[in-house]
């Protein structure tokens, strides 16, 4: 039997390249998967508060942003449209907002709103998500004589004001939601982000 000398430094050392290598392996291999489950820059961009210039904006037009991948409706109301809302409070289900889960509390107020003139809702209806349609005409034939202006969903026929607050016998259970927002100058607002997170 002969005998065979082993360095046994150069095993350590061997042995010690071969589990580095086999880890930089296996950490390039686990990457990829790791960094899928990681949100895109889209996505969170998606969830960033989104500014709105309120100058393009004017009187009885409805502005439609995006926040969250949902609708945010934007509507600078005119006098007559305001002097609207108090007339049909016997109408509405929740007529003085006290659902709070709909608007934050510095909007539980007549018009739902920071400034009266300027309406800032979530444009998804709360009975299963369609979108309503602005219906500002006041009178409509198709939705009858005591129309005050507001939506007026399609798919199942819910119906809210210009305060987006929703009416007696809509099949919606609750107002459309109002999103954290607040008011940078006279003619920016930004959505997704109020005064008490600044």
């Amino acid at each position: 039997m002969s005998e065979i000398s082993v360095d046994g430094s150069k095993r350590r050392f061997l042995v010690a390249m071969s589990s580095a290598v086999g880890g930089v392996a296996a950490v390039g291999a686990v990457a990829p998967f790791v960094m899928s489950m990681m949100p895109s820059a889209r996505a969170l961009a998606a969830g960033a508060p989104v500014e709105v210039d309120l100058s393009k904006v004017e009187p009885g037009m409805l502005f439609t942003a995006e926040w969250r991948g949902k609708p945010v409706w934007v509507v600078n109301r005119t006098p007559e449209m305001l002097a609207m809302l108090g007339k049909h409070d016997d109408r509405l289900t929740d007529p003085n907002s006290d659902n709070t889960a709909q608007q934050p509390e510095y909007c539980k107020n007549p018009t739902r709103s920071l400034k009266p003139n300027f309406m800032v809702v979530v444009g998804i209806c709360t009975h299963l998500g369609c979108s309503p349609t602005f219906r500002k005409e006041v009178g409509p034939a198709d939705l009858g004589a005591d129309w005050p202006g507001g939506w007026f969903c399609p798919c199942h026929g819910s119906r809210f004001d210009l305060a987006a607050r929703v009416f007696n016998g809509s099949p919606a259970p609750s107002n459309l939601v109002v999103p954290p927002h607040k008011y940078l100058s006279e003619t920016k607002l930004l959505v997704g982000e109020d005064q008490k997170a600044a």
